[in-house]
């Protein structure tokens, strides 16, 4: 008998919070001051992310084709889980003739990243920043495999 009253107990109680949530509902379609729903992909002419929103990373270029990266690696070991891969060659300084050492690829692992921003923080020279795209849907992940640095491009005269 014991377990029946319980069961009428829970029936109760689960009657009296529907009851709560079509009040609340009632409420808001009575009450309509303000759009809260987003029609997303009606909006994205007018849709504004907050400025902290993190989308993805990447790399400032200019319009010389030039960037302030220099291949010291900072972003990569600050990055908690491989999703940047930095690959550096050496080049002939023509000043002082010795060997530096320069970004050749910037590889970024879009579907490991976890958005934390880590590797924008540890950049020494602000080459890197998070972006505010966020349509990533593809079919295949290799599309989400990114060179941030494009073809052609050297670093910044007066980066070190």
């Amino acid at each position: 008998m014991a377990f029946l009253k319980e069961y009428v107990k829970d029936v109760w109680g689960a009657m009296k919070s529907l009851a709560t949530g079509m009040k609340m509902t009632g409420y808001y379609f009575t009450h309509h001051k303000e759009i809260i729903t987003e029609q997303y992909p009606d909006n994205r002419d007018t849709l504004v992310l907050p400025e902290r929103f993190k989308g993805e990373v990447v790399m400032t270029h200019d319009t010389n084709n030039e960037h302030a990266c220099t291949g010291c690696t900072a972003c990569e070991l600050a990055c908690p889980n491989g999703t940047i891969k930095i690959i550096t060659k050496f080049d002939l300084d023509e000043a002082t003739g010795k060997k530096k050492k320069a970004l050749d690829t910037f590889i970024y692992h879009l579907e490991l990243c976890t958005m934390c921003n880590l590797c924008i923080e540890a950049c020494p020279t602000s080459a890197i920043k998070m972006a505010q795209t966020f349509e990533h849907s593809v079919y295949d992940r290799n599309q989400l495999i990114k060179r941030l640095n494009k073809p052609g491009s050297k670093i910044r005269e007066g980066v070190e």
